[in-house]
């Protein structure tokens, strides 16, 4: 990895890349500590370091700070999340939003993009609306000078700062390096990393000196990390290679064809996009109750086990009845997240017909809808196989809450960090390849 990037960094057209891609990277974390105006600042340090919210904390992480500080960039990049959810479940209800889905092209992805756009900015109103008001009703000295002025600043702000990572994402995804939107998650979980290792050494050192449950829980807590960056390295590496022979065939006096080769399927094609998915639609209600029906939060209804089950993510306090079912759950969208994902992406149809076409098969399949059916199978296998696996390593930090340590989102930002950052480096090293490539037929 350290050798693409020190080669990334020789070749001026990736290393222009990697470079812009570095400048968006450091305006959206200057963007996380410019507060809303109308805002007290110093208030709102105070109300969330004596805050408990476990939500507050799981959006926390995955904004990079920028939801404690009540920053532009307080709501991060989940309105579009769930927009493009929104926007691909539609499209398999819909049929000529599945039609045009299925049809592709660069004006279809425009399309596309624009709903997902449009239905992005509804989402971020409300969800800026809703912040609005809860801060409102729950810390009155938040706000300067609370009113319709001041809530439309901080509402119109909130949702600019949205769509502004929308388009930071954008840019990252079509002049830098790696996807935008996974890219800015990436940041904002990794920019938590010190305030973790503080809390790690605090739980080490304390006022009455070296603890040495304390020094058992950090090293614990440190082996299960790296085991479980081995595991999602395992997976992401991992592929089957479908193998693929082409017939020999002569065209005038030359003979082409008579190769073979594979077709590399991974066992988590999908990448990290259906953890990203699966994490926005569990923590999408509590969000909606905290918003607009705070003070339901702490009684016995519906809505207060609803709130209390889907931040079950993060939280140790509310039972263990509320987290089993809240990790059930997240294994099943995970599970399903990973199947549909990978099927909108990977289409065994196409790929059998141009295994056709260019006068391939598969050794013992015969060409057209058996090969297609053979790709499919095996698919359905390889998925199944790694969205488990995946399912599992995301829960595991939930089951297993044996320290104080706050690692909310533990197993999820780990599977989020080291899949950016392989499918970041995999990136790094194709574009190498395209520009060395070009050099060799330079000369």
């Amino acid at each position: 990895m350290f050798k693409t990037i020190k080669n990334a960094f020789k070749t001026p057209d990736v290393r222009k890349r990697l470079l812009y891609t570095l400048l968006l990277i450091v305006v959206f974390r200057l963007g996380c500590y410019i507060v809303v105006p109308g805002v007290d600042s110093f208030a709102i340090a105070e109300q969330m370091q004596s805050s408990t919210a476990s939500l507050a904390n799981l959006v926390d992480t995955i904004s990079g700070g920028a939801f404690s500080r009540l920053s532009i960039f307080a709501m991060s990049i989940t309105p579009y999340i769930t927009a493009s959810i929104v926007i691909q479940l539609l499209g398999m209800i819909i049929p000529s939003l599945e039609k045009m889905m299925k049809e592709g092209g660069e004006v279809a992805k425009i399309k596309v993009n624009r709903y997902t756009k449009i239905l992005t900015i509804v989402l971020a109103l409300v969800e800026a609306l809703g912040i609005y008001i809860s801060y409102s009703r729950s810390y009155s000295d938040v706000f300067i000078n609370p009113g319709i002025l001041t809530g439309a600043i901080v509402v119109l702000t909130l949702l600019t700062g949205t769509m502004m990572l929308v388009w930071l994402g954008e840019q990252i995804t079509n002049k830098g390096v790696g996807n935008g939107i996974s890219m800015l998650i990436f940041v904002g979980i990794i920019s938590r990393l010190p305030a973790g290792l503080v809390t790690l050494w605090n739980l080490i050192v304390s006022s009455n000196g070296i603890s040495t449950r304390g020094i058992i829980e950090a090293l614990t807590i440190v082996v299960g990390a790296i085991l479980l960056v081995a595991a999602v390295v395992f997976v992401q590496e991992a592929e089957r290679r479908v193998p693929v022979q082409y017939a020999k065939k002569v065209v005038g006096r030359k003979m082409y064809g008579g190769q073979n080769t594979h077709i590399p399927i991974k066992l988590a094609l999908a990448g990290v996009m259906p953890i990203i998915f699966a994490s926005s639609f569990m923590t999408f209600p509590a969000m909606i109750i905290q918003i607009f029906a705070a003070d339901k939060i702490g009684g016995t209804g519906f809505l207060a086990g609803l709130y209390n089950f889907s931040i079950a993510t993060s939280s140790s306090s509310v039972g263990w009845g509320y987290s089993l079912a809240n990790a059930i759950v997240y294994f099943l969208l995970i599970v399903g997240f990973t199947f549909f994902y990978t099927f909108a992406t990977f289409n065994p149809a196409e790929v059998s017909t141009n295994i056709k076409q260019q006068g391939g098969f598969i050794p013992g399949i015969r060409a057209g809808k058996p090969t297609t059916e053979y790709i499919k199978n095996v698919l359905v296998r390889l998925t199944c196989f790694g969205s488990v696996y995946l399912s599992l390593i995301a829960i595991l930090p939930m089951l297993l809450r044996f320290s104080n340590l706050n690692i909310s989102f533990g197993g999820t930002s780990i599977l989020i960090v080291v899949g950016v950052a392989l499918e970041t480096v995999q990136q790094l090293e194709s574009h190498l390849v395209v520009r060395h490539y070009k050099g060799f037929l330079e000369k």
